[in-house]
């Protein structure tokens, strides 16, 4: 994951079934604006897909219609090489005034000293009721300097006439061991009851939280993995059992081959993916079109969702961004009630804080998200955290249990290297 992981979140952004894309004179260059007839020209960077052209421009109008003295120009990024353009940008004159960012990117942005401090806005901005998964990555070395945009997360996509004909009823599947008995069934039923890659990290993490550990840990400024404790351990037993039930390679990750590919050509009931796997699905198997559902990713206990790595964004201001002010209306306008409900609605989004799940009860899959959005957590807060996932451990390790290896020993290695990586950089 390049912090943001934008295979992931081109997965997770699928869901919204629309394609952004600039409005009439946006541009996607870098030059900041300044001002114009005596208002003021604010420049903001939102990155592809993270809006629809019929949202920007209802969002630009309504924001210009009550900031009268201000001209928004929106300019549309694209991932693939935003990590440098943002720090060139941020280490020069010329930044933009707001930047969208994912939201554990905002650590490696903010060890330079290149981000407004926000920490003094948290209560205005209503960072009480923020989803974790945002509010966390968005802080760094206790400020707050990333403002929660929006989520995604992984839900469990299923075939509802699979699940129909073994009897099964994901509406009473709430706990770990209900899906593990419900994944049984399926199998007997005669189709491959989930479909689980050996490396699917993203999901371990999941089970990893819910068991209360982590997968690394801070001590008086010391990173230590946290792959080999008991909690997480326990984790790792249960995704190989869930794993044994389905034929998924142990070797590879949900992206080789594409896991939405795959359920698409065969007798797959389940696969743990964002909900834009459904569209990938039925792209690929337009026959399933109206057989595909959703539900959150069960727990340990059925009042307690499993807890879910939390993609998405955070938005954040340069310090030297020259429009300071009108920065923060803008964040405050798109992270406020109002527009972040019209976001969601309009683009199959988890809203950024827990008090708006219901602005997306209509959408099946994005409910779903939400439910596990409120038990999100994000990858450690660190920005050394990506040379961790260059060489990616955690995946090796996976993979050495699923076939055969002593998991103490394996985790142990693991957890080293990850000790190792984190604190390289300190």
């Amino acid at each position: 994951m390049k912090h943001r992981s934008p295979a992931l979140l081109g997965a997770l952004l699928l869901s919204a079934g629309l394609v952004a894309c600039s409005s009439p004179g946006t541009t996607t260059d870098g030059a900041s604006g300044g001002a114009s007839g005596g208002r003021t020209t604010l420049d903001v960077w939102l990155m592809r897909d993270s809006v629809s052209a019929a949202f920007q421009k209802e969002f630009e109008a309504g924001f210009e219609k009550d900031h009268p003295e201000v001209d928004l120009k929106i300019q549309i990024q694209e991932w693939d090489g935003i990590g440098e353009k943002v720090t060139a940008a941020l280490a020069g004159n010329d930044a933009p005034d707001v930047i969208e960012v994912g939201n554990t990117q905002v650590a490696q942005y903010a060890q330079s000293g290149g981000l407004t401090d926000f920490t003094d806005k948290v209560a205005e901005l209503g960072g009480d009721t923020w989803l974790k998964g945002l509010a966390e990555p968005g802080a760094y070395e206790g400020k707050q300097y990333g403002i929660p945009y929006y989520a995604a997360n992984r839900v469990v996509v299923y075939r509802t006439d699979l699940f129909r004909a073994a009897g099964v009823d994901a509406r009473r599947i709430t706990t770990r061991e209900q899906w593990i008995a419900a994944t049984e069934k399926l199998n007997r039923a005669g189709t491959q009851g989930i479909y689980l890659p050996g490396q699917n990290w993203y999901a371990l993490s999941g089970f990893i939280w819910d068991e209360g550990g982590n997968l690394a840990v801070r001590t008086d400024g010391h990173w230590k993995g946290g792959l080999d404790s008991p909690e997480a351990l326990r984790a790792m037993a249960f995704y190989q059992r869930l794993q044994s039930l389905g034929r998924g390679p142990k070797d590879s990750d949900e992206a080789q081959p594409p896991q939405a590919e795959v359920m698409a050509k065969g007798q797959i009931a389940q696969i743990i993916s964002a909900p834009g796997g459904a569209n990938v699905i039925v792209q690929n198997n337009p026959a399933l079109k109206g057989k595909l559902g959703f539900f959150p990713i069960p727990g340990k206990t059925a009042d307690t969702p499993g807890a879910v790595f939390t993609g998405g964004s955070d938005l954040v201001v340069p310090a030297a961004a020259e429009h300071q002010k009108e920065a923060y209306a803008f964040i405050k306008d798109l992270t406020g009630d109002t527009w972040q409900t019209r976001l969601a609605t309009a683009m199959s989004y988890v809203p950024n804080r827990t008090t708006l799940a219901a602005a997306v009860s209509a959408d099946p899959g994005a409910a779903a998200m939400a439910v596990g959005a409120a038990h999100g957590h994000a990858t450690p807060n660190t920005p050394q955290w990506a040379a961790v996932e260059a060489k990616n451990p955690i995946k090796d390790y996976m993979t050495a249990v699923l076939t055969g290896g002593d998991a103490r020993t394996e985790a142990a290695k693991a957890a080293q290297a990850v000790t190792t990586t984190l604190n390289s950089g300190s």
